[in-house]
């Protein structure tokens, strides 16, 4: 019988969902949501260290501390900057990460200036439809399609400087968080600000339990996944396993739900490890948790940066059901849950490969099997042998 692992404490995982959206974090803005995660960690009395820009590295020890595991999510969010300055008074944009300008339309923003903050509003540069009728309905859909409108007198370019607006100045989108009795959770950034929440859950539980994790364990929150970098210089050299907290878009043509956690079998970069996946699917079934298989074709997370830039650990993902992603997102607390309790299982877990802690060493003898060598040889009757070669 699998033994019951902690259980994480849902209140504090929406409790921490909803105080981290309170805070702006687009991508090169996440400092203050840093501080905020970092006391949190300090609360639960995991130490841990920062990287000159920021990524969080944090250490759970365990009995043995090698091969370390690693699992990581990110604190920032999509976002934009102000790219010009128009004839009218209006802030053209440039996105920050990749995300379409239909999502930005309508939205309420904050601009950080180096002096201040100023409010506004993201428009169609056809806006109104008692001035421009039915033409409003033909605008394209792109980033020079619409501007900023800034609550403040601001009719010229001069007006903007004198603001105190600059090229390049961060705009927040507001995230207008909800959360209904139904269970279900709706804002801006649950990328990857739920997947940092039922990470911090996970934690939590393991923490106050007193259970020891069989190996060390480093939690990382890294602040650059949306562009691309993210986890690419956070993971100390003896990470042998490498688990990514992300979001599972909910979409006709996928498989993950809002109601269970999904583990990623392949993104943009690529598959994922076959025995890092496999294991995390083995804990889900132990431990009766809603999971699905998926394939996520147009994203990387911070795993595919950690293999990019040349670190030697498996890697698998971990994701959140969500719908309308990098749009006004939808997640229900049932994926949140099973993402947390699933995190427990894993953090307890055994290493998927003990011969791991020691890279170049292993023999042929230790090394994996997927299917048996023999077994997979023989499973194509097409390929032929050597002796019906030399015979022709």
């Amino acid at each position: 019988m699998t033994d019951k692992i902690p259980e994480p404490d849902i209140h504090y995982l929406q409790k921490v969902l909803l105080e981290m959206l309170a805070i702006p974090s687009p991508t090169g803005f996440t400092d203050t949501i840093v501080r905020y995660v970092a006391e949190r960690l300090e609360e639960l009395g995991i130490p841990y260290e920062l990287t000159r820009r920021g990524t969080i590295r944090a250490t759970l020890k365990g009995r043995k501390d090698s091969p370390d595991r690693a699992v990581s999510a990110h604190l920032d969010t999509i976002g934009a900057s102000v790219r010009a300055f128009q004839d009218n008074g209006r802030l053209s944009l440039a996105p920050v990460g990749c995300w379409s300008s239909r999502f930005a339309e309508g939205s309420r923003v904050s601009v950080f200036t180096d002096t201040g903050v100023i409010r506004g509003s993201v428009l169609p540069l056809m806006a109104s439809g008692h001035a421009f009728n039915t033409a409003v309905d033909q605008m394209p859909i792109s980033w020079d399609h619409v501007e900023l409108r800034l609550d403040a007198y601001c009719a010229t370019k001069a007006d903007c400087e004198s603001l105190g607006v600059n090229i390049g100045d961060f705009v927040a989108f507001d995230p207008l968080p909800e959360f209904t009795e139904s269970g279900h959770i709706s804002a801006r950034h649950l990328d990857d600000k739920a997947g940092v929440a039922a990470l911090l859950a996970s934690l939590k539980a393991i923490v106050e339990s007193g259970a020891e994790p069989p190996i060390d364990c480093h939690p990382l929150f890294t602040i650059t996944e949306e562009i691309g970098s993210g986890a690419a210089a956070a993971i100390p050299w003896d990470v042998s396993e490498f688990v990514g907290i992300d979001i599972a878009p909910v979409a006709p043509g996928q498989q993950s739900s809002e109601h269970a956690v999904s583990v990623a079998m392949q993104d943009s970069g690529g598959p994922y490890d076959y025995h890092l996946s496999r294991h995390l699917l083995k804990l889900a079934g132990e431990h009766e948790l809603p999971v699905r298989r998926d394939l996520f074709r147009y994203y990387f997370s911070d795993a595919h940066s950690a293999i990019t830039a040349g670190h030697d650990s498996r890697t698998a993902l971990l994701a959140f059901g969500c719908d309308a992603t990098h749009g006004y997102e939808r997640t229900h607390i049932d994926s949140l849950k099973a993402l947390s309790r699933l995190l427990v299982a894993y953090v307890l877990s055994p290493p998927v490969f003990a011969s791991d802690a020691k890279p170049g060493n292993a023999s042929l003898e230790k090394f994996s099997h997927q299917i048996e060598h023999d077994a997979q040889m023989e499973s194509d009757t097409r390929v032929p042998t050597v002796d019906s070669l030399l015979s022709k």
